[in-house]
């Protein structure tokens, strides 16, 4: 059985408050797009262990028994007699990079392990396992536009569609620590609601719609700054870094002209939303 785990954009981030348990309530929407892993599982009849796993393509770092494939397989296992596994996941969506690959991955497994070993598990069911995995796991369930609160974990579906457009999304070889991303900024909440703001016209997010991590993270990494500017010169609607980085995404009204040498040794995906 082979799936595809999808990266998502945060199109907006609002750091809203500290709680009393350390982590941050935020107001953020969440989007799909094309770019994508690749999960390949079959059935094997070793003993053990109950799960291997095999990664190609980017490399991730961490112990394979860390990675969320495996989690999210013994996280089933522990309630339902699953088959014994062999996974092959080919990563292509980077990682630190604000795109929430690793959490698709997961998602997507439960997912595959419902269909396949028949576990009759709904979609409120496959949600609540996910959340355990990690705070925006479960959007990978529905996998649709949601206004996402809570830690990232709360979700009200949004009526937002971006078809037609065009997606410029780069990635530097940068790695920002979401932990210190967090540190440089002081919450607030914002003057207009985030989902008042994205039902406007794509022309008006430039100067109403914000990621409030790029207030921290582009004085200590200038080069994502750097790229940010460079899509807005190279005519993006909207550009803006996505979750706590390093990765930015330029939306344009109009399919983009590139020039690859500005961006020599990042990574570059270009896609027209559907």
């Amino acid at each position: 059985m082979k799936v595809y785990p999808n990266a998502k954009l945060n199109i907006g981030l609002n750091i809203v408050e500290r709680r009393p348990d350390g982590y941050h309530n935020i107001e953020t929407v969440f989007y799909p797009i094309q770019l994508h892993d690749t999960i390949e599982m079959d059935i094997t009849d070793k003993p053990s262990p109950d799960c291997t796993l095999t990664i190609d393509g980017n490399a991730i770092e961490g112990s394979i028994e860390d990675n969320l494939v495996v989690k999210a397989y013994r996280l089933l296992a522990a309630d339902f007699k699953l088959p014994n596994v062999s996974i092959r996941l080919d990563k292509q969506v980077p990682t630190g990079a604000g795109l929430g690959g690793g959490s698709a991955d997961a998602a997507y497994t439960l997912n595959m392990l419902n269909s396949y070993c028949n576990l009759g598990l709904s979609v409120d069911q496959l949600e609540a396992y996910a959340v355990r995995l990690g705070a925006d796991c479960p959007f990978f369930i529905r996998n649709t536009p949601v206004f996402a609160t809570g830690i990232g974990n709360v979700f009200t579906p949004v009526d937002l569609s971006l078809k037609g457009n065009y997606l410029v999304l780069i990635k530097p070889d940068v790695f920002v620590s979401t932990r210190d991303a967090y540190a440089g900024v002081t919450p607030k909440h914002p003057a207009t609601p985030l989902p008042q703001i994205i039902n406007q016209p794509l022309e008006k997010w430039r100067d109403r719609l914000f990621n409030d991590f790029e207030e921290s993270v582009f004085p200590k990494f200038p080069a994502i700054q750097t790229i940010k500017e460079s899509l807005y010169n190279s005519g993006a609607v909207y550009a803006s870094m996505s979750g706590s980085g390093s990765s930015v995404f330029g939306i344009f009204d109009k399919k983009p002209t590139i020039n690859n040498d500005n961006f020599k040794g990042y990574f570059i995906h270009t896609e027209q939303f559907q």
